[in-house]
């Protein structure tokens, strides 16, 4: 039986580069003060030899691990749900993150113990730095990071003023809102009606600010129920404002999940959508397109968002001065349901 061949060392690396084990050292770590030649050098002996950094070492000396946390304060089973916005923002912050050669760390904090658990890893310096997203009320966590010095970014505004000078990444929710909500005053829809999302959440608070703005502009009187953008409470809600209005023509919902919900209850009360109801939804997930009918939404770039946290954080970490918030687009879709 073969031995087991021993793991080169960095002093290996140095006598077969012919240079100080120093020397060695700053060319992993990625110091670029030493010499292109030494670096070619060093690189080859590398290579070579097959040696592979220590990086429980490694961090000791560069004060890095070389992972960003995303930090989701939500169970997981909300998470892993079919809410495909969740999916989304994951893939955007973890393509990003592969070409910037760093490590997700997905961190779930749906609970006061797994939000001190999460709290304590994070200010351990077990990552370079976080993003948070799916952020309820008025979370402490985000600014308690920043003040030591961690490096911290959000999806969405935060609420309150505990997470001030906290850069984040939002997307025109409050405008999204009103352009949909006109779209279907200007089709000549009279009674319009809302599903809001949750009020702790900044998204469920904007929307539904932008639906005000535009009933209140042309003197309509709101009409509104809220849910937790599932399907299950748009379904709930639908029916809520079928029982205050059974005259309503429209609706403007705060997610495409609860749109979904919302038309198996219109169905289900004999409405037909978008003859006798409209729908618009919010988000413009994959399922949008395959509802029957197909579903009229505010497009929101969900990937684009964790893609543009992960650059705002990677500048923090590398001590640069970032925008204090940056704001994507968004674009109604027309398709059948409006």
């Amino acid at each position: 039986m073969r031995e087991a061949r021993e793991r080169p060392t960095l002093e290996a690396v140095a006598r077969r580069a012919g240079v100080s084990r120093a020397t060695v050292s700053r060319v992993v770590n990625g110091s670029t003060t030493v010499a292109g030649p030494i670096q070619d050098a060093v690189r080859r002996a590398v290579q070579e030899l097959g040696y592979v950094p220590n990086l429980a070492a490694r961090s000791l000396v560069t004060q890095r691990t070389d992972s960003m946390g995303l930090i989701l304060p939500e169970t997981a089973t909300r998470v892993f749900s079919d809410d495909q916005v969740f999916p989304g923002i994951i893939q955007g912050v973890s393509q990003e993150l592969e070409a910037a050669d760093k490590q997700l760390v997905l961190m779930m904090a749906g609970s006061a113990s797994s939000h001190d658990r999460v709290e304590r890893y994070a200010m351990g310096r077990h990552v370079d730095g976080v993003m948070f997203a799916s952020i309820h009320g008025v979370d402490p966590m985000p600014g308690t990071l920043a003040r030591s010095g961690l490096p911290v970014v959000c999806s969405g505004r935060p609420m309150g003023q505990v997470s001030a000078g906290v850069p984040f990444v939002d997307v025109e929710n409050e405008a999204g809102a009103e352009r949909a909500v006109r779209y279907l005053l200007a089709s000549g829809r009279r009674r319009v009606a809302t599903i809001a999302g949750p009020q702790d959440m900044i998204a469920g608070v904007d929307r539904l600010a932008g639906y005000r703005t535009v009933i209140r502009a042309t003197g309509g009187r709101s009409l509104v129920a809220t849910g937790d953008f599932t399907r299950d409470s748009g379904a709930v809600a639908m029916r809520q404002l079928l029982d205050d209005d059974p005259a309503l023509d429209a609706v403007f919902v705060a997610s495409d999940l609860m749109a979904h919900g919302a038309i198996r209850t219109l169905r289900a009360a004999g409405r037909r959508v978008p003859e006798d109801v409209a729908v618009i939804g919010f988000d413009d997930i994959e399922m949008a397109r395959y509802m029957d009918p197909a579903l009229t939404t505010v497009r929101q770039p969900i990937q684009e968002i964790g893609r543009t946290m992960v650059r705002l954080l990677l500048r923090l970490a590398d001590g640069e001065s970032v925008e204090p918030a940056v704001v994507l687009p968004t674009e109604l879709i027309r398709r059948d349901s409006a």
